[in-house]
């Protein structure tokens, strides 16, 4: 078992507190050990997806995924997106779409700043200008299943990361 330890001064961290990087080691199958909690999670993102543009439900996995540095998920949405006829550019702006604001509708962008202000709610929360851009752009059943969509992807991420998922290693 191959484990890298990096030592970070995070403030979030007490000093000098060793974070271990999983190199291959042993992790569990979350899907074989958990099958109803992964079936539910399943269950979660379809009824999430539905009613939503297919492409607005990539970029927004796109965008979580880059947040939590999830390789794992960003390699599978970015090929989902490919897949759907998403263009090269867009995939790759989706990183900076503030900085990049011509790619993007105002509905996708308002869809990308609840994206990161959700995904980063312990920063700030969700400050009522993002929520209410994005209230323009969505009706309100677009809108819970837009947040249901950004709840799940957060918990793939979550659960990708922390079995040690690795980038390419799925069937897509």
């Amino acid at each position: 078992m191959t484990t890298t330890e990096i030592k970070t001064n995070d403030r979030a961290a007490s000093p000098a507190t060793t974070v271990r990087r999983n190199g291959g080691g042993r992790r569990i199958d979350f899907a074989k050990s958990a099958p109803k909690v992964f079936r539910a999670v399943i269950g979660l993102d379809a009824a999430a997806r539905a009613g939503l543009d297919p492409t607005l439900v990539e970029l927004v996995q796109i965008r979580a995924s880059h947040l939590n540095r999830c390789a794992y998920c960003l390699h599978m949405h970015t090929t989902d997106a490919r897949r759907a006829g998403e263009s090269e550019e867009r995939v790759h702006m989706v990183a900076v779409w503030q900085e990049a604001e011509h790619f993007f509708t105002e509905g996708e962008r308002a869809a990308l700043a609840l994206t990161d202000a959700v995904t980063r709610i312990g920063d700030a929360g969700v400050p009522d200008e993002v929520y209410d851009r994005a209230a323009a752009h969505y009706e309100e059943e677009e809108l819970a299943h837009l947040l249901a969509l950004i709840l799940t992807i957060n918990t793939w991420n979550r659960i990708a990361l922390s079995t040690a998922k690795r980038a390419g290693t799925d069937e897509r």
